[in-house]
């Protein structure tokens, strides 16, 4: 269902449902949470009641269908409200239940809790038919499952205070008027709770739908792997969950002989596992999906019942230990399951369609209401069965425990094949949780769709440029829409140190290039060259002519580390007539990014123009240092010369005598007898460098030293580089620049050397 609600009211409703979730949440721990279970056992409840009780919980979903029936001639919001507050009032049987056992009656006091708890779950199944369509109604948008989530929260910090009210009050061996006080606290939450669900607006179905057939719509539901898959898994998931979860209270206390308080204490640790679970996975899940959360939550779920069966019997009468171990034991238990719960319904608002929200939603409570409550039911007859056969309690656990963990690691082996639905793989999920660089951009994120301050969003993108993460793609194209001209700068800054762009972020950078000259276009330009952006060739060629020159220079550049060859006649020829000393500065350096040796001459041209412009001869020398493969080398070397350009002389000749040295050191100082021999020839050449070089740098003349060059072994050199250098030194126009006498001598140096080694 799509919401149509505005932004204002939309977050308006959220804070209302929000508050209800509030009461709920407080009312449903007095009322259903493992207090009734507590309140059982202290009128002595046998394990067959008690899984009855639990198994009640899940009675409800299977009046989901009623309340469907209901939902064609009320509004969904009303039915949510009334039967809200009739599941409320339908409790007050269990506040008058300890009367009876006062009175010695025993039996009435069981069958008014049983009568009271049925009654109310019943009412709550109806009422739930609101719940999936309300929740999908305000939970529209793109933090669909942080806000899902931000509930489960509430829920659990909630749960948590109410967990630890319950301890103080009952402390050890509580009276039973005490849960008489506390389920009336819970009656006036329910009614408060009631009241406030009247007040969210009415969730609007999709418009122009037809009816949907249910029978028609679970048929083709279930002839989907994909669903069926998931139902299968949801069933096995509720079964292990609803056990593994009511039967700990019962396991503190028959086996560890822990009092009403004590338990309620441990319950509190529940909350707490809830608790971090809710917030991990709102942390998480929409940046990583819900696939990899899933099996996370049940692969914690898995490793916290093992404990159970692994626990020895000499250590029950530790108490220190044992306080640990069941504190410890409730929190990784519900923490693994109701997290597995939690994200389950995330998975199966993503997996159904809008329309089949409400029919599909029935179907999900159903199988959630039948695993739930069988396997409750069955595991606290197994339990009576187990203390017939007087197997001792202690042992049956560890037995039901077991097999617990059996069936969960099927689930395990199942939720593998589960479809991804836009879920990082599990791999990819576990490098994200275990990356602090991953993690805190997933905090800057948070903190950048909250934030309304320009400084501090600047300040975040700052941020998130330097802690670059393949996550926080679509939180800075959201920023590349901003309409401040700052925050799109920093964000396209951010993207550009991203190791890879995904197709969404290649078509906002190639769209940023058409839209925003003179802004921003620039540098989309430059992160697609950068990131070697193919598809982007047809549009940067257009872009190159360009009358925003920054936006041509980057285009031009990017073209260039895309080895585009066949537009290179063109950049030299735009190169050639613009006037714009930046464009000539960018162009320049994308011919030493190509790496043509073709372009050599058309770069000693620009040396040659008169009055370039700052660092354009320097741009021209590099460019030309990269063609030749020598720009590491000779960077160093230009800096050193710009210090004090009155050394030119020194360092030319420095240049010459150590490669000669290194000849020298190479193959000894001996002359060749065999004139005709390869290293005779060696030999004269190397000897004959030095005083070429001290020639062309000293007198200008270049006569010995264009012969040295073109005397080079053809492996050594291209034909093009050495008939360009040959005819340099000796071009009356050029031979007195510097920086070519510097990189002349540097390269033939080079030559050298690379000559002496074979």
């Amino acid at each position: 269902m799509a919401s149509m609600l505005s932004p204002y009211r939309l977050g308006k409703a959220r804070d209302l449902y929000n508050l209800f979730t509030v009461f709920n949440s407080f009312s449903w721990s007095l009322l259903a949470g493992n207090i009734i279970i507590l309140f059982a056992l202290r009128m002595n409840a046998s394990s067959t009641i008690i899984g009855l009780l639990n198994a009640l919980i899940y009675v409800a979903f299977f009046f989901l269908p009623l309340g469907k029936l209901l939902a064609k001639r009320f509004s969904i919001i009303r039915i949510y409200s009334i039967a809200w507050l009739i599941r409320t009032l339908a409790m007050i049987p269990l506040v008058c239940a300890p009367f009876a056992v006062s009175a010695g009656r025993h039996d009435l006091a069981m069958a008014l809790t049983l009568l009271g708890v049925l009654a109310f779950h019943i009412f709550r199944g109806i009422g739930m038919i609101g719940n999936n369509p309300v929740l999908n109604y305000l939970a529209a948008g793109p933090d669909r499952g942080s806000y899902m989530t931000q509930i489960q929260v509430i829920n659990s910090a909630v749960g948590m205070f109410a967990g630890f009210i319950i301890a103080v009050v009952l402390g050890r061996d509580p009276p039973l008027f005490l849960y008489s006080i506390l389920i009336t606290l819970g009656i006036v939450g329910g009614i408060l709770s009631s009241a406030l669900v009247n007040r969210i607006p009415e969730p609007e179905g999709p418009e122009g739908e037809a009816p949907v057939d249910f029978f028609n719509m679970l048929r083709e539901s279930l002839s989907k792997a994909s669903f069926r898959h998931f139902i299968i898994i949801l069933f096995l998931v509720a079964l292990v969950s609803a056990i593994a979860r009511a039967f700990l209270v019962v396991y503190s206390r028959e086996v560890f002989f822990q009092g009403d308080g004590m338990v309620s204490l441990y319950s509190v640790f529940g909350g707490l596992g809830v608790l971090m679970a809710g917030l991990a996975i709102k942390f998480l899940v929409d940046r990583i999906g819900v696939k990899p959360i899933y099996l996370v939550c049940t692969i914690i779920g898995f490793a916290g019942m093992i404990p159970i069966v692994l626990f020895p019997r000499g250590a029950v009468e530790n108490l220190s230990t044992v306080i640990l171990f069941l504190s410890f034991l409730h929190f990784i238990v519900n923490f693994g399951f109701l997290g597995a719960e939690g994200i389950a319904q995330t998975y199966f608002l993503a997996l159904v369609p809008a329309k089949y929200m409400l029919n599909m939603g029935i179907v999900y409570f159903f199988v959630f209401g039948l695993a739930g409550a069988g396997g409750s039911f069955l595991a606290g007859l197994f339990l009576d069965i187990f203390s017939a056969l007087e197997i001792s309690v202690f042992t049956s656990y560890k037995i039901l425990y077991i097999l617990l963990i059996g069936i969960t690691a099927l689930i395990l082996v199942m939720q593998k094949s589960l479809v991804a639905l836009g879920s990082l793989p599990f791999r990819g999920a576990m490098e994200v949780m275990f990356s602090f660089r991953d993690l805190r951009a997933i905090t800057l994120l948070d903190k950048l769709n909250k934030t309304n301050d320009r400084e501090e969003e600047e300040a975040l993108l700052g941020a998130l440029h330097d802690t670059p993460s393949q996550l926080s793609i679509q939180g800075l194209l959201d920023r590349t829409k901003s309409p401040r001209l700052s925050t799109r700068s920093e964000s396209l800054r951010a993207l550009e140190t991203l190791d890879a762009l995904n197709e969404d972020a290649e078509k906002a950078l190639v769209n940023d290039t058409i839209n925003n000259p003179y802004t921003t276009a620039y540098i989309s330009a430059r992160i697609l060259g950068n990131h070697r952006v193919y598809a982007a060739i047809p549009i940067l060629r257009e872009l190159a002519g360009s009358h925003d020159y920054m936006l041509a220079g980057e285009a031009i550049i990017a073209l260039a580390k895309l080895k585009d060859e066949a537009f290179r006649p063109e950049i030299e020829r735009i190169i050639l007539n613009t006037e714009n000393p930046r464009l000539k500065i960018m162009g320049v350096e994308a011919f030493g990014l190509y790496g043509a040796s073709e372009s050599l001459p058309l770069l000693l041209d620009i040396l040659k123009a008169a009055d370039p412009p700052p660092y354009l001869r320097d741009e021209v020398i590099l460019s030309m240092a990269s063609i030749l493969r020598i720009q590491n080398q000779f960077y160093p070397l230009l800096v050193r010369f710009l210090e004090d350009e009155f050394r030119i002389a020194t360092l030319c000749k420095d240049e010459a005598e150590s490669a000669f040295e290194f000849y020298a050191s190479t193959h000894g100082n001996k002359r060749r007898l065999d004139k005709n021999s390869e290293k005779a020839l060696l030999d004269k050449q190397a000897r004959r460098l030095p005083p070429a070089v001290s020639a062309y740098v000293d007198h200008l003349n270049g006569t010995l030293l264009s012969r040295w060059i073109l005397e080079l072994p053809g492996n050594l050199t291209d034909t093009i580089s050495q008939i360009v250098f040959a005819e340099a030194v000796l071009d009356d126009e050029i031979k007195t620049y510097r920086r070519l006498q510097l990189l002349v001598s540097h390269w033939t140096a080079g030559k050298l050397r690379q000559w002496s080694k074979g």
